[in-house]
């Protein structure tokens, strides 16, 4: 019978990365400076709808990082946390729901937070 293993999270590290929820989200950056630059209505319509899933895309992957990556122990040393994956989450609602390029701006910058306590728990 093998030994038990205990794994920091659902597999051997190094599956889980923030930079998924940032891609989206840069994404989401690109189409709002396209939608504010075009004058085409169909267009900016389909950019509407691209960038909203890129937007709820972002937040899976954050949701995910939260739930499957980070545990108690991160919480314990970085009680920042929690918080800022509410706002994260909450930043990529508002992006969804905005064509403003600050909403995709503020939300690449929490998610950059996010990534910088990531590598430290990396380390």
């Amino acid at each position: 019978m093998p030994s038990p293993v205990k794994y920091h999270c659902d597999l051997p590290c190094g599956v889980y990365d923030p930079i998924q929820a940032r891609i989206e989200a840069e994404s989401v950056l690109a189409i709002m400076k396209k939608y504010a630059d075009s004058t085409d209505d169909v267009f900016k319509r389909r950019a509407l709808i691209i960038k909203e899933k890129r937007a709820h895309l972002a937040k899976e992957h954050l949701w995910t990082l939260w739930s499957d990556y980070f545990k108690p122990e991160h919480l314990e040393k970085f009680p920042q946390l929690h918080d800022l994956f509410w706002k994260a989450t909450k930043a990529c609602s508002k992006a969804k729901a905005s064509v403003d390029i600050k909403d995709a701006e503020d939300l690449l910058a929490l998610i950059d937070q996010i990534t910088d306590i990531f590598k430290k728990t990396k380390k």
